[in-house]
């Protein structure tokens, strides 16, 4: 008998996320009305942060395989071979909503989360990223998130010990309401040593390993899918707490334990807790689970069943064990401080039976709960379409030098230094490329080989239009990563936008997913994980379209990479890809007019393969001194990015109207610094491929020089690059 403890009320179906609809199918599905519990657990399995019900039937449309690609979606995380026996895992998860309700625990449980989809997998976390958006400057509560979020990543990642190699942190008013916190992790796993969550086996235990439950995280799945309103603070308990320092021994203890050969499948708890991981497992494998609360660790009196089942407290694994191996599983954990409880045991009934003090409060269907969760094919409309808008119709500058000090040194264009060196991003000795370029580096330990990592997307091109927006993100990441001369080789995505129920979001969605999938199949750059975030909004006012992609690649040889600073006096400077034109949805435009319109520059992606494999080369023979890709703020801004970073002026020569060829910011293009000596051989090799190049000017002296636009010193550029951060959070 299932105790009906709680009266189950359309009021009450409404505050766990389900429609009226949705309870319908639960009731012919079990043929019942459900227990309390049984609410909360469908509840959870089929909102939006664990079903995807309302972005599967588009996520199935992007390309997951590729010849490297061994895992691919689906799993805790993706993991992509990078030869000599080795793998590299990883994937990217929001923590959005929590961050904006508490912002310090929100970041630092966002951080835990990540590390531990990876090293469930079989693998030692090696880097982490994440990217960041707060709303406008100026709004009151926006220096206390980026406070005490750049202060969780930190917080948690460095007592955990991990490096954080790369990122952005971006500003915009569509934020005000609704931070985005996104956080990437990637590990390294022997190919023949990886695990994934699928039970299998009869009669097998059920293991919990980690740190005990307590109330702290309860309806946190159900609370990240759902708009925020007035009552944002009464959402604060559904904010789960972080321990670093637990987590770093579970990491170990997973570690040491995978080694016995006692694992047959395991699963993190993250959002919906023991509910997902549970059924999860036992969904995967086609097996039934049935649990015992009363073995539950606990470190609060009198829990209900409910508040076990929905609990996220953190720093918790499910693990279906070998029984032979469980006395050594057990004195690992027990040596590590942590606990180990046999809490239930795999079955062939295909149900997910939990019991608490000798009752059953859950016996439910286990496929339909997590396989057969609600699909939805939600209406959309086209985002419609913005004008193209011709250069000689956007108004010049009044002052060339001060638009580009403007541009580099406002909130969307300063220096990230306050934020990355809030972390520790040397930890474990691997890092050889830092925040702060195109790309993260780390060294794969005990090779020459070098890993490399970036994280980007463009919110303004996504809505200005989102197929194009979404082709920008990936190609802009790709690029990110082959101008420090890696292979790209795969990608993960964290799709942040607004309330799917909504024609114009939906229509969003769809548009970024098309345009992703178009640039990954294109580039040969798979997605292998990602994770989807919706119902960012807060009294309806949706953030923009923000599908950030995560991508790595690989580098055969550490050594031979590129940077994006200058590097010596006399080297000539060359543009890949052709001029500056296009100004519309362009930072200029924004920040400098404050005028957010326009159609985004258009992507020709084969264009950027052909160009990107040159420049491949052309680092991996040595033949370049510095290479930088062009994006925000178009040339000019790279130019000054590279000068800043070398200590090197230049003086340069440019075709066309000058605030286009200065600021626009056309796709595929790169600044690249070339020795005098190699450079005609250089030019004649891209003529040869098919690959526009110009010759622009030459580095040197103490000044950026733009022939008849502008000339200012790289101290005064370097000055506003570096102190519009520092002086923001001091609150001047």
């Amino acid at each position: 008998m299932i105790p009906n403890d709680i009266k189950i009320t359309p009021d009450l179906i409404a505050s766990h996320g389900l429609k009226p609809d949705e309870y319908e199918r639960i009731l012919k599905l079990i043929g019942r009305e459900p227990s309390f519990t049984e609410l909360g657990i469908f509840s959870a399995m089929w909102n939006e942060h664990c079903s995807y019900k309302s972005s599967k039937k588009w996520l199935k449309t992007l390309p997951t395989k590729g010849p490297r690609v061994l895992v691919g979606p689906g799993e805790n995380a993706g993991v992509v071979d990078i030869g000599d026996g080795q793998t590299v895992v990883f994937k990217m998860e929001s923590h959005n909503h929590p961050s904006y309700i508490e912002p310090y625990q929100g970041a630092a449980t966002g951080v835990g989360g990540i590390l531990r989809d990876v090293f469930t997998m079989g693998a030692r976390p090696v880097a982490a990223m994440n990217a960041l958006r707060f709303g406008e400057p100026n709004h009151p509560r926006t220096r206390h998130l980026v406070s005490g979020v750049v202060s969780g990543v930190g917080g948690y990642g460095n007592s955990f010990g991990v490096p954080t190699v790369g990122g952005e942190v971006e500003f915009h008013s569509s934020y005000n309401g609704n931070c985005l916190v996104n956080a990437f992790a990637a590990g390294l796993a022997d190919a023949d040593k990886i695990f994934l969550s699928e039970a299998k086996g009869v009669g097998l235990p059920v293991v919990y390993l980690g740190a005990k439950t307590g109330r702290d995280g309860v309806g946190g799945a159900t609370m990240a899918s759902a708009e925020f309103d007035d009552t944002i603070e009464e959402k604060r308990p559904t904010v789960q707490v972080g321990d670093p320092f637990t987590e770093k021994c579970l990491l170990e203890a997973c570690l040491e334990l995978m080694k016995t050969g006692a694992v047959i499948a395991i699963q993190d708890m993250g959002a919906a807790g023991l509910t997902c991981s549970a059924v999860e497992m036992g969904a995967k494998g086609d097996l039934g689970i049935e649990l015992d609360l009363n073995k539950v660790p606990v470190r609060e009196e009198n829990m209900s069943a409910y508040e076990m089942m929905l609990s996220e407290s953190q720093e918790r694994m499910l693990m279906v064990l070998s029984p032979e191996k469980e006395a050594e599983a057990e004195a690992i954990f027990k040596k590590w401080g942590l606990d180990f409880a046999i809490v239930g045991v795999t079955t062939d009934t295909l149900r997910f039976v939990v019991k608490h003090n000798g009752e059953t409060v859950a016996d439910l269907p286990i496929k339909e709960l997590g396989d057969e969760a609600p699909e939805y094919d939600r209406p959309w409309v086209e985002s419609p379409k913005r004008p193209v808008i011709a250069a000689a119709d956007v108004a010049e500058p009044a002052d060339y030098a001060q638009t580009l000090l403007k541009l580099v040194g406002g909130a969307n264009g300063s220096s990230r230094r306050w934020v990355y060196e809030q972390y520790d991003t040397l930890i474990q000795g691997n890092t050889a490329a830092a925040p702060g370029g195109d790309a993260g580096v780390i060294r794969v330990d005990g090779t020459r080989k070098g890993l490399t990592f970036s994280v980007d997307v463009n919110p303004r091109y996504c809505v200005a239009d989102p197929f194009e927006g979404g082709k920008q993100a990936v190609a802009e990441v790709w690029r990110n990563l082959t101008a420090v001369g890696s292979e790209p080789l795969a990608a993960t995505d964290n799709l942040n936008f607004g309330n799917p129920e909504k024609p114009e979001i939906m229509g969003q969605l769809v548009g970024c997913i098309k345009g992703i999938g178009e640039a990954c199949s294109a580039l040969d750059f798979p997605i292998v994980s990602g994770n989807v975030s919706l119902y960012n909004e807060t009294h309806g006012e949706a953030i923009l379209p923000t599908p950030a992609i995560g991508g790595v690649g690989l580098l055969p040889d550490v050594s031979v990479r590129a940077t994006s600073s200058f590097k010596a006096a006399g080297d000539a400077i060359v543009v890949i890809g052709g001029k500056g034109t296009h100004l519309g949805a362009s930072q200029y435009m924004a920040e400098i007019l404050g005028r957010e319109e326009g159609a985004p520059p258009p992507v020709d992606l084969a264009a950027e393969k052909r160009r990107g494999l040159l420049v491949r080369q052309f680092i991996g023979a040595g033949r370049v001194t510095s290479v930088h890709d062009i994006s925000s703020g178009g040339l000019g801004v790279a130019l000054a990015e590279m000068a800043m970073a070398g200590g090197i002026g230049a003086t340069v020569k440019l075709e066309g109207p000058a605030h286009a060829a200065l600021f626009g910011e056309d796709q595929g293009r790169y600044v690249i610094a070339v020795a005098e000596d190699k450079l005609e051989a250089l030019l004649e090799d891209a003529i040869d491929a098919g690959v526009e190049v110009h010759q622009i000017g030459t580095t040197g002296g103490t000044e950026l020089n733009v022939e008849g636009t502008l000339t200012i010193s790289v101290a005064k550029l370097k000055e506003a690059h570096e102190n519009w951060f520092p002086a923001y959070m001091a609150g001047a």
